[in-house]
């Protein structure tokens, strides 16, 4: 008796071979998701690379095309503009078309705009080649979004949507100092050509593993995930004319403008001038207050995603999360120049309860039909890389009325008050997103009642 026992012991503890347990993997449908997201969310993770790359770029890119500031400033919006204005066609596409082919199509386009960056040989290739960067990058996020809606429970999306914010998280992360090491070692041609043959080979585990739903990869369903319906364009127009008139999508695309915007700019553009000019440190070290931003994004946003799903509430943790952004990023202009250690907490703080602000996707798709879920949360993303793309301009307007006429290193100077009032106006944006917040809030809680909900 117990011989036998020791004896099927063995062999149900012996490893399987690899080809087995692959093919166990892709037939499983609660396995081959998380295979699928991770090849989705390491072409995130590249989005998120070459978004904020040019911050360690800039003085070779300088140096390699001969730009002024104002036109190295260009070549990093291109990015931005694109990516903003493909992100409801974009949406369009993921409904209809599922996020295989739009996700590793998107990949494939970055990659190929990598490739080109790393090999132009004047400004204006390197101009287009960021701009077909950001194309392809446009689409990612929403796929990955859509195809969450379709492969995970109303209760776990907002984590898996913090999840997908964590590897901006990880993306922002590698965009500092292991980038500037890796330029520093082989330059940033190779660096950047390398990142489009990863980019390449991330698409294809997309096209492998990525499909709309379960059954349409010739899974069983996966329990309390319902079956996404295809969507007509007729019904994808009816849907956009709903989004335009709803009162909560315009609040939730304002709230994103404002915190999205925000932290673009403050980790990848004026959070480091700031530091520098203001404490007098070397541009090293006040990449390291940044990197803490980049840290808070990381674990932010997937901690927020699960406690919201885990206590089944949105606008309240969305609304207390806001507020909360809203007072570590006022310790700026409210005191100029703060401990530098009450600068690290306020950057930290910036990039973990962002967050707060990614329940909005939640919010947005789970108000509407699933078949409509990424055309409507490509319309909120969309207002949000247009924050991206006016916050450093705004904030420079700001930052040029208060010119000391100095320069260091050829880059002009400010003083203490025209960062105070710099970051005065993405303190008042977030301030913004907060009373949006505030009002879902209100509203959701009247509707309930209304309805006879607790």
């Amino acid at each position: 008796m117990f011989g036998h026992a020791v004896v099927t012991l063995t062999v149900d503890c012996e490893e399987l071979p690899w080809s087995e347990r692959t093919v166990r993997a892709l037939s499983d449908p609660t396995k081959r998701r998380w295979l699928a997201f991770a090849a989705l969310a390491i072409v995130f993770l590249l989005v998120n690379l070459h978004r904020l790359s040019t911050a360690v770029l800039s003085e070779r890119l300088t140096a390699d095309f001969d730009t002024t500031a104002a036109q190295l400033g260009t070549l990093h919006a291109s990015f931005f503009y694109i990516y903003a204005a493909i992100q409801i066609p974009t949406g369009v596409m993921a409904d209809r078309y599922g996020p295989r082919y739009v996700g590793s199509g998107g990949a494939a386009v970055l990659s190929l705009g990598a490739v080109g960056f790393a090999l132009a040989d004047s400004y204006l290739v390197a101009f287009l080649s960021r701009a077909l960067i950001g194309a392809g990058s446009g689409v990612i996020f929403v796929s990955i979004l859509r195809f969450c809606a379709n492969w995970y429970r109303a209760d776990e999306f907002a984590t898996m949507t913090g999840l997908t914010a964590g590897m901006a998280g990880v993306g922002a992360i590698l965009a500092t100092t292991p980038l500037a090491v890796t330029v520093g070692a082989v330059g940033w041609r190779p660096t950047i050509l390398a990142l489009g043959v990863v980019g390449f080979v991330a698409g294809a585990a997309v096209y492998v593993l990525a499909r709309r739903s379960p059954s349409d990869a010739g899974l069983e369903p996966i329990e309390d995930v319902p079956e996404q319906p295809s969507v007509s364009l007729a019904e994808t127009g009816a849907y956009l004319r709903e989004l335009l008139g709803d009162l909560d999508q315009w609040l939730l695309s304002v709230a994103f403008f404002a915190t999205m915007g925000t932290l673009l700019t403050l980790l990848g553009l004026w959070g480091i001038p700031y530091l520098v000019v203001v404490y007098g440190v070397d541009v090293t070290t006040a990449s390291y207050f940044t990197l803490l931003g980049s840290a808070g994004l990381l674990f932010g946003p997937p901690a927020i995603g699960r406690f919201s799903d885990t206590i089944g509430r949105r606008f309240l943790p969305m609304a207390v999360g806001l507020g909360l952004f809203a007072a570590a990023l006022a310790v700026v202009p409210v005191f100029g120049k703060p401990p530098l250690v009450a600068v690290a907490v306020s950057y930290f703080l910036c990039g973990f309860l962002f967050g707060s602000a990614m329940l909005g996707f939640s919010i947005i798709k789970e108000r509407y039909p699933s078949g409509a879920s990424g055309v409507a949360m490509a319309t909120v993303n969309t207002a949000g890389f247009v924050g991206g793309a006016l916050f450093p301009t705004l904030m420079g307007l700001a930052l040029d009325a208060y010119r000391t006429g100095d320069e260091v290193a050829g880059a002009p100077v400010y003083t203490e008050f025209g960062y105070r009032v710099a970051f005065g106006i993405i303190t008042a944006a977030v301030t913004i997103s907060f009373v949006c917040a505030v009002w879902l809030y209100l509203r959701d809680r009247r509707a309930g009642m209304r309805a006879g909900r607790p």
